[in-house]
């Protein structure tokens, strides 16, 4: 395939704005389907997992590849709804241009901000469609103004719509200056016409604008358009080609996936007016023998590909979705994973329309394809020619932002459940596993309430087991703030040998120094047989702790005398004395209840910050610094984790859906006093 005649594009905008409707209509126009798939009946052939279909929604990232006038465009369709933005994220890794889908209805929501500001991260040109001009209350005009002021963008309109709502019936090309008429039939034909007598004004004001934009792109263009005031059909197209690979303005199409309007033309933008691979900056990768940084030229001969996606299919096992980069590779080939630095062989390798999976017998520089059942790649790997060991750059998520404890309903199922959302990650880069040392709890991490709940959906389906959610229980700790000293003895008489272990200990305060256990016994006050017993004895006393039944952590214990019995002591009774030494000795020594502080960093549009520190602050949160963003503030502060359990509802519930966190674990303070009986009260009832 001529690398000049691919387009690697992703389609992103919020949910609900038409984005697999649109593919859809696109697959259907191209003759890669017979029918336009719908999302609302389940036929979408991009939205095929069973929860996509249940939810009517986006989770995954889908490809389809087709060709149109001679053009192979691989779209990458991507989730808008806010808890699966990290697979859109990870899309946009992949491709060199955009269309953002503007609802001509809603216009521009918070997620459409959020990946616009993905696209800018990886300097992509981009299209606008702005889609639904069919519906009630449509607007295209609002829809461009409400583009302009939430991208801080100038708009450049390259076709009118004609009609609005239930009456929009077709679109004015302000670049032929033609007016195209739709039948009532979704089936994408047009005729061509003259543009309405009473639309021509608005026409001819746009077409200026158009022009004055385009004429800017080049110093011969602007010098012809100011001495004839116009410029021919071709001057505009590669005047409009260069001010969007260099992103000077963006381009902006309407019509209706529904109606089929506008997807023809939508297709003929993408190939004029957004960049081939060899138009993209060539990625950075590292030399893996020396370290060394290189670009990866697409015309360069070694085979070089970046692993974007992972599906878990039941039928085919683990699918592996990557972009060539440079190079080419064949069926029955074998390639270098340099990420695991293990080598891979490929069998077959696929290109692919949604679900539909098409054998080719190589993949070149530029293109997106698909091979299963690798043995170690996982997503954001990098497969390359053994002769050449490169690596791309490890691309990195976000954390997850709300962590639930999971349970199985069935006891027979605890193996299923820990295999089940292992196999999951796999496919799902968002989704974090981990144990809970301090509670034994299994933990499942995510980006949000829904996230959460679709994995609890597919371990039903893809691994027949069913689980309960609970928040997870905040991991409080105990420690000590002065010293104490005191005795444990234990003495039991029962007939026969009987049981002795008596001890002296210090308990001392150590901040963040740990368990320390200290020796200093003289005289064989306890034979050196026992001490060990006796630092056992304390170890396991403290793990329940002496307030609320939390581990007891930074202090150390000083063992300095006792007394023994030649018949009845033991390692047994030594423990249980130690034990007993431990719990009246750490009641004298003011024992405090300490709790988990969380680092926070909450990014909000600038009229909400007000609300969000308030917030933070009931919260016992403290501000410990603002700093301005990009259409917004950005609030880093410190907040007590039982706070924020279920902070990402409350959030998105004050900012309308604008507002994005991250958390992580800082460090342990002491839980004031007014909270102790709270904390006790769940402790005792668990």
């Amino acid at each position: 395939m001529d690398i000049k005649k691919i387009r690697n594009i992703a389609f992103i905008s919020h949910g609900g704005a038409g984005k697999t409707s649109l593919v859809e209509t696109i697959l259907f126009n191209a003759k890669a389907v017979n029918r336009i798939g719908s999302v609302d009946n389940g036929t979408s052939v991009m939205d095929f997992d069973p929860v996509e279909i249940e939810r009517h929604l986006s989770l995954h990232s889908k490809v389809s590849s087709i060709e149109w006038l001679d053009t192979q465009i691989n779209i990458i369709d991507t989730p808008g709804y806010g808890n699966f933005l990290y697979e859109t994220r990870a899309g946009l890794s992949a491709v060199g241009g955009a269309v953002v889908i503007a609802s001509a209805i809603t216009g521009v929501k918070a997620e459409t901000q959020r990946v616009w500001n993905y696209a800018a991260e990886f300097d992509l040109a981009k299209l606008i469609f702005v889609n639904k001009m069919d519906k009630e209350r449509a607007d295209f005009f609002r829809a461009l103004g409400d583009i302009e002021k939430s991208f801080k963008v100038d708009p450049l309109p390259l076709f009118l719509p004609i009609g609005k709502e239930a009456d929009f019936k077709g679109i004015i090309d302000l670049v032929k200056m033609k007016a195209y008429l739709y039948p009532a039939e979704p089936t994408a034909a047009y005729s061509v016409e003259d543009i309405p007598a009473d639309l021509m004004p608005e026409a001819e004001k746009y077409r200026t604008k158009l022009l004055e934009a385009v004429s800017e792109t080049d110093d011969a263009l602007i010098e012809k358009y100011l001495d004839e005031g116009e410029l021919t059909e071709e001057e505009i197209t590669q005047g409009l080609r260069e001010g969007t690979i260099a992103k000077r303005f963006i381009p902006v199409i309407c019509g209706s996936a529904v109606k089929n309007i506008g997807s023809k033309l939508l297709l003929e933008a993408i190939i004029k007016y957004l960049p081939s691979p060899l138009e993209r900056e060539h990625k950075l990768a590292v030399l893996e023998e020396t370290g060394e940084e290189i670009h990866i030229d697409p015309n360069d001969k070694e085979f070089a590909a970046y692993v974007f996606k992972t599906f878990i299919d039941p039928f085919a096992g683990k699918l592996t979705i990557f972009r060539v980069y440079s190079g080419e590779i064949t069926n029955d080939s074998e390639v270098y994973n340099s990420t695991s630095q293990k080598k891979e062989k490929i069998s077959q390798l696929y290109m692919l329309q949604g679900k539909n999976h098409i054998k080719v017998d190589k993949l070149t520089a530029g293109q997106i394809g698909m091979v299963n059942k690798l043995k170690t790649t996982e997503t954001f790997d990098t497969l390359c020619d053994p002769k050449r060991k490169v690596m791309f750059p490890k691309y990195k998520l976000a954390d997850p932002v709300l962590a639930y404890s999971i349970k199985p309903k069935s006891k027979d199922d605890e193996d299923k459940v820990s295999s089940g959302v292992h196999r999951l990650m796999e496919e799902d880069v968002g989704l974090r596993v981990a144990r809970d040392e301090r509670t034994g709890d299994l933990l499942v991490k995510g980006m949000g309430q829904m996230h959460i709940e679709v994995v609890v959906e597919k371990l039903k389906n893809k691994f027949g087991v069913s689980v309960e959610l609970k928040a997870p229980k905040v991991p409080y700790m105990e420690t000590i703030r002065k010293p104490a000293k005191g005795q444990g003895k234990y003495k039991k008489q029962s007939g026969g040998r009987g049981q002795y272990g008596d001890v002296f200990i210090e308990l001392v305060p150590n901040p963040g120094g740990g368990f320390k256990f200290e020796n200093a016994i003289v005289g064989g006050a306890v034979p050196r047989q026992y001490i060990p017993a006796v630092e056992k004895g304390i170890i396991e006393a403290s793990e329940e702790g002496v307030l609320a039944g939390c581990p007891l952590i930074d202090f150390k214990a000083v063992l300095y005398d006792g007394s023994y019995h030649t018949v009845d002591s033991s390692e047994m009774a030594f423990n249980i004395a130690g034990s007993m030494a431990f719990k009246k000795v750490a009641m004298d020594a003011k024992p405090v209840l300490l709790e988990p502080i969380m680092n926070m960093d909450v990014f909000v549009p600038d009229d909400m910050t007000g609300a969000v520190i308030g917030d933070l602050n009931s919260r016992r949160g403290r501000i410990m610094n603002v700093e301005p963003e990009t259409n917004g503030q950005h609030i880093r502060s410190q907040v007590p984790m039982s706070e924020v359990l279920k902070y990402a509802p409350d959030l998105r519930s004050m900012t309308g859906g604008h507002g994005m966190f991250t958390m992580e674990f800082s460090h342990y303070e002491e839980l004031p006093s007014h909270l102790y009986d709270k904390v006790i009260e769940e402790h005792k009832g668990a």
